[in-house]
């Protein structure tokens, strides 16, 4: 057995309001993704996703059902592990230029997507469902991204 190979938990938060969902972009990446974060030891999932939401947007998550696991391995050589899950309270976040979050330094952008719109969304797989209108079910879905 490998030594070096390492999994990472991750949670990000669905947050939609009239059919708009909260992306945000980490200042080394390229790409914009839903909030969120790593998973502490001995963390339950959802206490890191309140956590997480509400370091980085100044806001506490009404958390919902779970409704994505993405599942991909970085060119690092990490093997990542995502759940995805709803939050209810999307209203909360409207204003995110007043929020006061403590981690604000984390993020160089928070931007309210439209589908139509053309940002570089990951997961793809989400991203697709979000443009299709097909984001939020009833079913856990499994991505392999």
């Amino acid at each position: 057995m490998e030594t070096n190979k390492k999994i990472v938990i991750k949670v990000r938060a669905i947050i939609t309001y009239q059919d708009k969902l909260l992306v945000v972009q980490h200042a080394r990446t390229k790409y914009v993704a839903l909030p969120g974060g790593h998973l502490e030891w001995g963390e339950d999932l959802k206490e890191c996703l309140s956590r997480e939401i509400f370091e980085e947007l100044g806001v506490k998550p009404e958390i919902g059902r779970l409704s994505y696991v993405n599942m991909f391995i970085e060119k690092d050589g990490k093997h990542y592990l995502e759940f995805f899950f709803e939050v209810n309270n999307g209203a909360d976040y409207l204003d995110i230029n007043k929020l006061a979050p403590s981690h604000a330094h984390e993020l160089i952008n928070m931007v309210w997507a439209s589908p139509d719109d053309n940002l570089d969304i990951l997961p793809k797989e989400l991203a697709k469902d979000f443009k299709d209108g097909k984001m939020i079910s009833n079913e856990v879905r499994y991505i392999r991204d």
